[in-house]
């Protein structure tokens, strides 16, 4: 057994990590299963036919590593087909609808299986069968959809209903997207079952390799052989800030995520921690002007897309001057407030923390999928293709090959080399605001992981501040608005406001949080006595 402590979005997807520390496996293992199993237990928001990153740090390794398995552009070696099947949907999302498009033209290359394996190898213990025993257990014998994946199924109910074969996963026809509906997957099962005997080959070159690739043939995709056979997992170095003593390590290029938390972090260490009490007025202003510089800094990073001149300090000293004259008076809407690029919403987290100080922090997402099941494999795949949002110049004018852009920022923060914070999560441009405040909740104001998650946050965008739970602040909503800002007040938490999963330490030891905003759970195992 080994101890350790696991947050993540569903209590299944945690107990599936859990139970591979408790057989002895590492932080790597328990986040390899725990990921596995999300693609059962959180199908409304991942895939094993999606992508993601992984950070990573052992002890004594030296500095943390990122595993980038998140989605390619397809056709390589290939031509469009002389019918590309992708069509446009719309999402309702209460206070707006969204386009997306789905099909097996919007599908990228999927990293999912390769990155999860690759991770494994290089810092698992356990036999990859054994880590992917949960996952095809769930996958076999079912478990409820569950109120959250039924509530994002509604959401995303034209999608996830646009084929019999995916909506009766979801419960169709009696039953769709009923939270009680038990959800079965029996040939995701039996890919898994085969993932473990074979390997990730299986995927990118073997028999459901051909399965992906025949029915993308027939059916007007474009993912090709060659996009499949050279897919490679990318290890590389993450961004680092020093803040406030501790190193905060999270997300590099190209995803955006980790160098937007990164440049928020530089600005706010001018001002002290304590200057203003979590919650306050004054507090939520200083969040709120921090969001619209990094905002306003953004461009630079979409055009050039080099982190490190977009942390320089000369570049960041130049926000920082218009910051502090903007906190010199009153708000109001600027009319440089740019529009944000929209990036998947529907992405999960996992973070590990064990005993013998091996610390991960995995996101994975699957965008809003793709709409279809390839036959015979129980996979749903992603339409990351069809972001508009991730694809400024176009649909389908990416270089084959490249990697496309993300938000996710899975970020570790560490102190003498010793792991102190895991976090990351779900929430599209929401995502780096809700990493971004559950850090300060820590690391500035000392708050234990439950309370750091738990707390209200805000968001700041196109001029407008939302701000959640309102009512259990009456008094600063007030001075905001009589300061000049459009506020929107949220009566209660909310899955816009992200759903960060994390673990750590506090005075007594390992802890953490699942954000309840998204069906998030917790697992501790410990040391057995004697």
């Amino acid at each position: 057994m080994t101890p350790g402590i696991i947050a993540a979005g569903r209590q299944d997807t945690a107990a599936a990590g859990a139970a591979m520390l408790e057989a002895g496996g590492n932080a790597v293992d328990a986040a390899v299963a725990a990921a596995f199993a999300s693609f059962v237990a959180e199908p409304s928001l991942v895939s094993l036919g999606g992508g993601g990153y992984a950070l990573l740090h052992r002890a004594g390794s030296g500095r943390p590593r990122v595993y980038d398995f998140f989605c390619a552009f397809p056709g390589l070696d290939g031509a469009p087909p002389a019918h590309l099947d992708f069509k446009a949907v719309y999402a309702d999302f209460g206070t707006a609808r969204q386009e997306f498009h789905i099909g097996r033209g919007s599908v990228a290359v999927p990293g999912n299986a390769a990155g999860l394996c690759r991770l494994h190898a290089d810092a698992g213990r356990l036999p990859l069968a054994t880590v992917l025993e949960p996952a095809i257990d769930l996958a076999q014998r079912g478990l409820p959809l569950g109120p959250f994946n039924a509530l994002v199924g509604g959401i995303l109910a034209p999608i996830v209903g646009d084929t019999p074969e995916v909506a009766a996963l979801f419960g169709a026809p009696d039953h769709f997207l009923d939270a009680a509906h038990v959800h079965r997957n029996p040939d995701l099962a039996a890919t898994l079952a085969a993932l473990g005997r074979e390997g990730p080959d299986l995927l990118y070159r073997g028999d459901i390799a051909k399965r992906i690739l025949a029915d993308q043939r027939d059916q007007g995709g474009l993912l090709t052989a060659a996009d499949l056979a050279s897919y490679e997992v990318l290890v590389r170095e993450p961004l680092h800030r020093r803040y406030r003593g501790f190193d905060v390590f999270t997300n590099s290029s190209p995803s955006r995520g980790g160098a937007l938390i990164a440049f928020s972090l530089a600005l706010l260490e001018a001002y002290g921690p304590n200057a203003q009490p979590p919650g306050s007025a004054r507090r939520l202003r200083l969040l709120a002007e921090v969001m619209r510089q990094t905002n306003l800094a953004r461009p630079a990073l979409e055009q050039e897309g080099d982190a490190q001149r977009f942390l320089a300090a000369d570049f960041v000293a130049v926000h920082a001057r218009e910051l502090a004259q903007r906190l010199s008076k009153d708000a109001g809407r600027s009319e440089s407030d740019p529009p944000a690029p929209r990036t998947p919403n529907h992405t999960s987290h996992i973070s590990v923390l064990d005993g013998e100080g091996t610390v991960v922090s995995l996101t994975t997402t699957a965008g809003e999928g793709a709409g279809f099941v390839v036959p015979g494999t129980g996979i749903i795949l992603n339409n990351i293709l069809g972001e508009a949002d991730l694809h400024p110049q176009g649909f389908h004018r990416g270089v084959p090959g490249a990697r496309i852009g993300s938000m996710m920022a899975p970020t570790l923060v560490l102190a003498n080399d010793q792991p102190v914070l895991a976090l990351g999560s779900g929430g599209s441009n929401r995502l780096r605001t809700a990493i971004l405040q559950v850090l300060l909740n820590i690391l500035d104001h000392g708050l234990d992981p439950p309370t750091a998650v738990a707390a209200p946050r805000c968001h700041f965008e196109e001029g407008v501040l939302q701000v959640e739970a309102a009512p259990l602040r009456p008094r600063a909503v007030g001075w905001l608005r009589r300061w000049g800002y459009e506020v929107v007040s949220w009566p209660d938490r909310h899955m816009y406001f992200g759903g960060v999963h994390t673990v750590g330490h506090d005075h007594e030891g390992l802890a953490g949080a699942g954000d309840p905003r998204r069906s998030g759970a917790l697992v501790q195992v410990r040391e057995s006595p004697g």
